[in-house]
């Protein structure tokens, strides 16, 4: 591209913490954005991140919140724009194949994980219940089918063993940016590699709800470690229900000395000044912070809360049906 060509013409769909970092290098590298399309804040959900609405106004760009992407009038309303490219920061509609076809140069996606593994919804929450220790940020070409298009660039962070889901999409933020920093210019000039992964590689997961986070205390100890630490907060957090109070476990840590108890079923109990928790392989977790009926408490003092020392962790009910 030479310096007297037109600056490449993007429209960007974004939202959350990646979608301002990623739409921030798109404007530091030149590019035309012209227009930005991103979702109105849900009233019913905890708003942690910045806004791209806000970014894009302070930069005088357009924005657009429809409803639907893929209506066919702004399908249209985009068409006109003649743009080259597309770029999907974090933003949570599906872009059906009419309205991919719209740019002269593709759209690309920066998806939260080291595609092909944890294709889909919420793949660092996902991540971090299966144990993993690394994951990264990844910019694909979009297709129709989702997360599977030819891979551009990606970024790898570490996952240590008691980060929580906020602290590992903080370094996921970071990676996103430096990846699309990196691979921006030869993109835009035409000359960035792109590797098809391999038909039938990697992982699918789907979305998940609150109700997912309530702990099974039967499970072996690193499971509920690491769920508590998937769904920790700013996420829902992981629960457990005693009597008529909803106990919410929002950081625990292994504990490598497992005190012997009078018990083998699971519980929490006290042991020299700490709150512990007893699993169903006998592993104990130091239980950090956690909150009852929505209130931040003392771990130590929850089981006077709760009327009991030991307080006996007993299997989750089933759903009523």
């Amino acid at each position: 591209m030479s310096a007297a060509s037109p600056a490449p013409r993007a429209v960007v769909f974004a939202y959350h913490q990646v979608g301002v970092r990623c739409l921030r290098v798109l404007l530091a590298h030149g590019v035309d954005v012209a227009l930005v399309v991103t979702h109105h804040d849900n009233p019913s959900e905890k708003i942690w991140f910045e806004s791209v609405a806000d970014l894009a106004s302070d930069y005088r760009l357009p924005v657009a919140t429809p409803d639907d992407p893929n209506a066919p009038d702004f399908v249209a309303r985009v068409q006109a724009l003649r743009p080259d490219f597309f770029f999907s920061f974090y933003y949570r509609l599906m872009l059906k194949p009419a309205l991919l076809a719209v740019p002269t140069r593709g759209g690309y996606n920066m998806h939260g994980s080291l595609l092909p593994s944890y294709r889909g919804r919420v793949p660092v929450n996902w991540a971090l219940i299966h144990g993993e220790r690394e994951t990264g940020a990844t910019l694909h070409r979009m297709v129709e089918k989702p997360d599977a298009g030819e891979i551009v660039g990606q970024q790898a962070v570490p996952i240590l063993p008691d980060d929580t889901a906020g602290e590992v999409f903080a370094k996921l933020t970071v990676a996103a940016e430096m990846t699309l920093d990196r691979v921006l210019p030869a993109l835009l000039a035409g000359r960035a590699p792109h590797t098809l992964p391999e038909p039938g590689a990697g992982s699918y997961f789907s979305g998940r709800r609150p109700e997912d986070g309530r702990i099974d205390w039967q499970q072996p100890a690193a499971v509920v470690h690491n769920l508590i630490r998937a769904v920790a907060p700013p996420y829902p957090g992981a629960f457990f229900d005693f009597a008529d109070r909803r106990v919410v476990i929002t950081r625990s840590a292994s504990q490598t000395q497992v005190p012997r108890g009078p018990s083998a079923c699971p519980e929490l109990f006290i042991d020299d000044q700490q709150l512990l928790a007893r699993c169903g392989d006998g592993g104990v977790l130091r239980i950090l912070a956690l909150e009852v009926d929505g209130q931040a408490l003392a771990p130590t003092a929850l089981p006077a809360r709760l009327g009991q020392n030991p307080v006996p962790l007993l299997p989750p009910l089933p759903p009523i049906s």
